[in-house]
């Protein structure tokens, strides 16, 4: 069968080019303009209720102790060659044991995956990374620095800076789409890709397209365009969103989970109040329709995605679709009483199916 549009000569060709982008370009403004618009309502609401407390932003100058914490490993430097930023991650586990590479969501950092460092070293170089802008990783100040080219040439570089040449990959939200696109152009690099809590990118941008409902949840994607007003927004009432996102009952850790201690929130607030700490972060998304939409791509290696059903951010259907993406062994586990926040939610089971998989996939390859 043609391809549709094939018949059409190029100037109409164009035009058609020219109008799709000139819709979905209208729909991210659009929306990015009702979001701006919501946000700018509850910063009023915020104004009238307790206008002492709305512009409280406090530095936390010393760092948790837990960040500290030696028996989650050392943490390390690497500067990239061809980018010449350097990257700070937190290692456990000795090195030449195979290893393991975590990547972080939004707004996280190393920190996110506390529960995977100590489980995993045993037999793994397990190294969770600060990405590119976060935490003490260098934050280049454009957003164009921030494309998913670079982001997952940055995964390839740092792999071959730590003096590895394949790794079991791990992604939770934001690091989760970082994963899936390594193992799609760099899978000679990729024993095994587990996934938490993120689609395929194809999956997702198709999803959210014809699903309002998916739109609405990830209108955070919108409202980050917007120049220096997103940054803004977090750090009102001393970041109670950031605090929110992972306390409160709409989005964040669920009555039955591994709930944050007061220490955790801490290490949160002291990455992310200070200066220019949230620009890195936010800049990842500003870049993103640039890149968008993405073509389909298939996965060749072993694949485990997990998945928090009571996700407020990402819908759990898209869960399901992912697995026309991959061409080779796919397990799929979605657990029902477990948030966005997976491995910091449910970090027993989480350690646990990923031990079944890492197991039964070594066990696959000697039979």
């Amino acid at each position: 069968m043609a391809r549709p549009g094939a018949a059409c000569p190029p100037p109409a060709r164009r035009v058609m080019v020219a109008a799709r982008a000139l819709l979905f370009w209208a729909l991210v403004y659009s929306y990015c303009g009702v979001c701006a618009c919501i946000a700018g309502l509850r910063l009023l609401w915020s104004i009238g209720r307790r206008p002492g407390e709305t512009f409280r932003w406090v530095v936390r100058e010393n760092p948790p102790a837990c960040l500290n914490d030696p028996s989650l490993g050392t943490h390390c430097y690497v500067r990239i060659k061809d980018s010449g930023l350097r990257f700070h991650y937190v290692a456990a586990g000795e090195r030449g044991k195979p290893l393991m590479l975590l990547l972080h969501g939004f707004p996280e950092f190393w920190y996110s995956w506390r529960h995977q460092l100590r489980e995993f070293k045993s037999e793994y170089r397990v190294v969770a990374l600060d990405l590119r802008g976060y935490g003490e990783t260098d934050a280049p100040p454009h957003k164009e620095n921030y494309k998913l080219d670079c982001l997952i040439a940055d995964i390839k570089d740092i792999l071959e800076s730590l003096g590895y040449n394949k790794c079991v990959l791990i992604g939770h939200d934001w690091g989760g789409m970082i994963a899936w696109l390594v193992a799609i152009c760099y899978p000679e690099m990729v024993t095994k890709l587990i996934v938490v809590n993120f689609p395929h990118p194809s999956v997702f941008t198709e999803y959210i397209l014809r699903h309002p409902s998916q739109l609405i949840k990830s209108g955070y994607y919108f409202f980050f365009q917007m120049p220096w007003f997103p940054e803004f927004m977090f750090t009102l009432n001393d970041f109670k969103v950031l605090k929110s996102l992972f306390t409160s009952q709409a989005t964040g850790i669920g009555r039955k989970g591994c709930r944050l201690t007061a220490e955790d929130i801490e290490a949160y607030l002291y990455v992310f109040s200070q200066p220019g700490a949230l620009t890195g972060p936010i800049n990842h998304y500003r870049a993103i329709f640039s890149c968008l939409p993405l073509q389909h791509h298939e996965v060749i290696m072993p694949t485990l995605l997990l998945w928090g059903e009571r996700d407020a951010f990402m819908e759990v259907e898209m869960a399901e679709i992912t697995r026309i993406y991959v061409k080779n062994h796919f397990r799929l586990t979605i657990l029902s009483e477990a948030s966005h926040w997976l491995q910091q939610d449910q970090p027993d089971i989480v350690n646990k199916l990923i031990w079944t998989f890492l197991k039964e996939e070594t066990k696959r390859k000697r039979e």
